[in-house]
């Protein structure tokens, strides 16, 4: 996949990976990281999917429609390159923690959805629920953060809402905050995140 890796000052940090939204790429979410993070590594993967020349994740059959049989395939593909690039740049496979936004979110949830030990954590700007047919692996205790929109036109509350009950249920532990700016990426968003990420792993 294509992807930049920079590696950390702090060889206790973890890793950072970064999934950007529909029509990003691997560049878009590197400011992100340094906000969350300045000192972690960052691996940070552009989608292999192209939706009217714009990188995703995964295909979808419509908007908030998800093809299923993809997602999955798309999901494997992102865990086995996981532990491919953790033996290439030498980082820890175990300590990763996702930060996506969009589609990029919603590809890192379902790597919660299909593996129990793929992410450390992951931290969810306006998520969906990428599949409801599906029991969910163990995730005893595993850090997320949802980032959600109280009036975000493309992910609906319940949507949220729903993803929250899915992961604790699995033994997640999951924060969600609200925020009133439709589906974009904004500093009150990040600046939550960061804080939750300091309690959550800065001792780590």
């Amino acid at each position: 996949m294509q992807h930049v890796f920079h590696k950390g000052t702090d060889e206790k940090k973890l890793t950072l990976l970064l999934l950007h939204g529909t029509g990003g790429n691997e560049q878009s979410l590197i400011g992100l990281a340094k906000e969350i993070d300045e000192t972690a590594n960052i691996l940070s993967v552009r989608g292999n999917v192209l939706e009217n020349g714009m990188p995703r994740f995964f295909r979808r059959l419509a908007e908030g429609v998800f093809d299923i049989e993809d997602l999955i395939f798309r999901t494997q593909e992102l865990h086995d390159f996981l532990a491919e690039a953790a033996e290439q740049y030498g980082f820890d496979r175990k300590r990763i923690v996702a930060i996506g936004y969009s589609n990029g979110a919603n590809i890192a949830a379902s790597l919660l959805f299909h593996y129990e030990d793929t992410l450390a954590g992951a931290i969810l700007h306006h998520p969906m629920v990428p599949r409801r047919d599906i029991d969910l692996p163990v995730l005893p205790l595993t850090p997320v953060f949802i980032a959600a929109g109280t009036n975000d036109p493309m992910c609906t509350a319940q949507e949220s809402e729903d993803l929250e009950t899915l992961l604790s249920a699995a033994g997640a532990n999951v924060i969600t905050k609200w925020f009133n700016y439709g589906h974009q990426l904004t500093m009150p968003e990040v600046e939550a995140a960061r804080e939750w990420y300091e309690v959550n792993f800065t001792e780590a």
